[in-house]
């Protein structure tokens, strides 16, 4: 099923071309809204979609709740993210946000989309972080304090890891090659809206954010 594209600030999901993208037709009835402000594109336009097969709202950290109400909602409207690390290339999977209401026809066809563009879809309920920032965020945080403890060196942490588990990179040299700044900016959008103390912030994510926001300013 072709769709077409309404973007709204830069897209953290597709920040290059890609063929999700590039097969987008203006003409087609299946509406994606993408960009950093795509919320507020989707809410300019909600009145007039009703009749849409399936509509997708690139997210951030926040729920699909914010754009469409969490106690009922339009049936063809879900949130969508591709999974990326900081200044990394996306990865090809894309986590599909539902929510109880969801029409099944929706779902499907908006998953048959971003699979018939090479992407990988996993279909998850309507929580902050969704899957992977939820699992993946307090291991990198706890990495880093282990760190902060004087556990053992950077080195040698990252090769334990990659060595005992098979990871490819050790947790302390992905984050300083994807961004520390950008871990601290994640973290602290879930602790914020999860409370839970895994989420918090690890110091040295913190102390690059603030480096980096004085380097720019």
């Amino acid at each position: 099923m072709t769709h077409q594209i309404f973007q709204q600030g830069e897209s953290f999901s597709f920040p290059t071309s890609h063929a999700f993208t590039t097969q987008a037709d203006g003409q087609a009835k299946a509406v994606i809204f993408m960009g950093a402000e795509a919320g507020q594109a989707y809410a300019d336009q909600a009145g007039n979609l009703g009749e849409a097969p399936f509509v997708l709202i690139e997210l951030s950290n926040e729920c699909l709740g914010l754009h469409i109400g969490d106690e009922d909602g339009p049936g063809n409207v879900l949130g969508f993210a591709r999974f990326r690390l900081g200044s990394a290339e996306p990865t090809n999977l894309v986590e599909l946000v539902r929510k109880p209401w969801t029409r099944n026809e929706a779902l499907a066809q908006a998953k048959s989309s971003l699979e018939a563009a090479g992407l990988v879809v996993a279909v998850c309920k309507d929580f902050p972080g969704r899957i992977l920032n939820r699992l993946l965020r307090p291991y990198y945080n706890a990495a880093l304090r282990r760190l902060d403890d004087g556990l053992a060196s950077a080195k040698d942490m990252d090769a334990t890891l990659r060595m005992g588990l098979g990871y490819p990179e050790g947790p302390i040299e992905l984050l300083n090659r994807t961004g520390l700044a950008d871990h601290f900016e994640v973290t602290q959008a879930l602790y914020e809206q999860l409370g839970q103390e895994a989420y918090a912030p690890a110091r040295r994510a913190r102390t690059a954010w603030l480096r980096q926001q004085s380097e720019e300013n």
